[in-house]
């Protein structure tokens, strides 16, 4: 008996959105405005990699970049929820499916040793070149109409489990935690035992909703939470059944 959890990460295991809170290393800790409004819809690795430009260009250095990211506070309750599930790993796989980026989530998980608890990281890869500017790559390619250019959260889930499956690995259920507009394609995925918790007040649950009124509903149990202590409520009584 072995139970998959998947995590979002910005908005969901720290409280802040990642490639926003690296503004703060900014000159006057904000963007120009021409930069800023050079975002299009759907290509937010291409928008980052300009930021990185931008601060790499502003001499702001990889050591400035990581004590900066180090800061960003989890979400309430999510350094307890992530210690359980440290110590229940012979329960819980557990994976993260992001739209940060490699070099930004290690930094985080390091730092607060939660790197031991999880199995693989799925986001974009980043890294530093040679002239010490950050670089961000999309995930991969996709056919998804629904999910940004750089990296469909279905997909990555789909392709896990089959992984999975061929290693004689399956999951008495899956748990999907997530907050964001792309993470509604991944929980379309889930089959009825398995469980999403979309965060209060956040997109995802406003779309699943949605889906309800548009009488399409998810086919997987619906738990919203609001703090990461309401998670860990729910994977003790999950543990206990």
């Amino acid at each position: 008996m072995k139970f998959l959890l998947v995590f979002d990460f910005d908005h969901t295991i720290v409280d802040e959105n990642s490639d926003t809170w690296i503004v703060k290393c900014a000159p006057e800790k904000k963007l120009p405005n021409g930069l800023r409004n050079s975002y299009r819809p759907g290509h937010w690795t291409e928008y980052m990699g300009r930021v990185f430009v931008y601060l790499g260009d502003n001499g702001i250095k990889e050591d400035d970049m990581e004590r900066t990211m180090t800061t960003i506070p989890f979400t309430v309750g999510m350094v307890d929820l992530l210690g359980f599930i440290g110590e229940n790993k012979e329960l819980f796989d557990c994976i993260i499916v992001s739209d940060s980026n490699t070099v930004f989530i290690d930094w985080i998980l390091k730092a607060a040793d939660f790197h031991k608890v999880f199995d693989e990281v799925f986001t974009n890869p980043a890294a530093f070149s040679s002239t010490g500017y950050l670089t961000v790559r999309n995930f991969h390619a996709h056919h998804c109409p629904k999910c940004p250019k750089n990296l469909c959260k279905r997909q990555v889930l789909k392709e896990f489990l089959d992984k999975q499956l061929e290693r004689g690995v399956s999951y008495t259920r899956i748990v999907y935690i997530g907050d964001g507009g792309n993470d509604l394609c991944p929980v379309t995925l889930l089959k009825k035992d398995d469980v999403a918790m979309p965060r209060q007040g956040y997109t995802l649950e406003k779309k699943i909703a949605q889906l309800s009124r548009d009488l399409s509903p998810v086919e997987c149990s619906v738990l919203v939470w609001s703090s990461a202590t309401d998670i860990m409520s729910y994977l003790k009584l999950l543990i206990k059944e």
